[in-house]
């Protein structure tokens, strides 16, 4: 493996272990509930899912495992289904 490549793979790496860097704008995933398949999106700020709840009260536990799940990746201001400091971060393994 040639040094571009390997010095590459460390700023890669490096930047994993900082996940505040990064900060979604927009995206949409299929979300394997208990009963259905919902899509969950995110754009610009705001959040959707195609479950039931969501559609009667603007949130939705879809939506808040996102939160949870993208933490620091989301703004602060649309982690609403995320308590201050309790599970802001993301997922580590």
């Amino acid at each position: 493996m040639n040094s571009s490549m390997i010095n590459k793979i460390a700023k890669a790496k490096r930047y994993a272990e900082e996940p505040e860097r990064i900060q979604f704008t927009r995206f949409e995933a299929n979300f394997q509930g208990e009963n259905d398949v919902h899509t969950t999106t995110y754009s610009s700020g705001e959040w959707q899912c195609t479950c039931r709840f969501f559609h009667d009260w603007g949130d939705c536990c879809h939506t808040m495992a996102m939160q949870r799940v993208l933490g620091v990746t989301i703004p602060a201001a649309h982690r609403h289904g995320v308590l201050t400091g309790l599970g802001t971060g993301p997922l580590t393994h």
